[in-house]
């Protein structure tokens, strides 16, 4: 969870200004949280409060209208600010992006995602994002996750704990992640769809080799950088874990809220 809020952090300034290298300060004065932020924290209170429908929409909507200028998507800000409780068939990446707490609260016991964390990030993405993509591009995302945790925390291969990823990746959810970064990069530009945000994320996974490294590869390659980097950092915590300066770092820019948010899902929630 904490992965994908420092890859919101760090790509916060890169949004709108994209770069297209790896060298650059990785937290600057003037970076900050976003939707990405804001709604990890909604999901992840959402589960602590039961994990059901109602609880991923009044969380949501609660932390929605809390932090109303924090970057939101036209239709989701819409179905925020309203009463409105149907979700509207997007295929936006925001339902990769906040995902990542689903798949934290089970224990790792086999590599495929337990039903009741598949259950959790299904219905995280379909009370808006219930448009196929939109699951998708969170089922993916949480699959991978879940498969980091369990095989990484054994000391597999860390080569062939990626290809199995990648392996999955594209045969449960039909994604191209052949492409490098470096083939990636050029033509990258910003998209907020599912489809073309996802892959590219894990593939900045994939090419990572730790989690600093995974957060440049995401940001190196331009695009909606917040929100590509939220995933990636989603992804590579649950691989390498997160070095306590980044954790450090990224915590002094959130506010009391969301950090009381994060200490409660420390104390409640098991990680293993």
């Amino acid at each position: 969870m904490l992965g994908a809020i420092v890859g919101d952090v760090v790509g916060s300034v890169y949004e709108w200004n994209n770069i297209k290298t790896k060298d650059f300060p990785l937290f600057r004065d003037d970076c900050f949280f976003t939707d990405d932020t804001v709604m990890t924290c909604a999901v992840a209170e959402a589960i602590m409060n039961g994990g059901q429908k109602d609880d991923f929409i009044d969380a949501m909507k609660k932390y929605g209208r809390m932090y109303p200028n924090a970057d939101y998507g036209a239709r989701f800000n819409r179905w925020l600010m309203t009463d409105n409780r149907e979700p509207y068939n997007s295929f936006g990446n925001g339902s990769a992006m906040r995902v990542s707490p689903c798949a934290w609260v089970m224990e790792a016991t086999t590599g495929e995602l337990p039903s009741e964390g598949k259950r959790l990030a299904q219905l995280s993405s379909e009370v808006t994002h219930n448009h196929p993509e939109g699951v998708k591009g969170a089922m993916a995302t949480a699959d991978a996750i879940f498969m980091c945790r369990y095989f990484f925390d054994r000391n597999d291969n860390p080569a062939e704990i990626k290809r199995r990823v990648k392996e999955h990746i594209e045969k449960e959810y039909g994604y191209d992640l052949s492409k490098t970064l470096d083939e990636i990069r050029p033509t990258y530009r910003f998209n907020e769809t599912c489809q073309d945000t996802v892959p590219q994320a894990i593939v900045a996974f994939l090419e990572s080799t730790d989690f600093e490294d995974a957060i440049r590869n995401a940001i190196s390659l331009g695009g909606d950088s917040d929100t590509l980097a939220a995933i990636t950092g989603s992804i590579a915590e649950a691989a390498y874990g997160i070095p306590e300066w980044i954790q450090d770092k990224a915590y002094s820019y959130l506010d009391e809220p969301l950090k009381d948010v994060l200490r409660r899902w420390e104390e409640t929630v098991v990680i293993k």
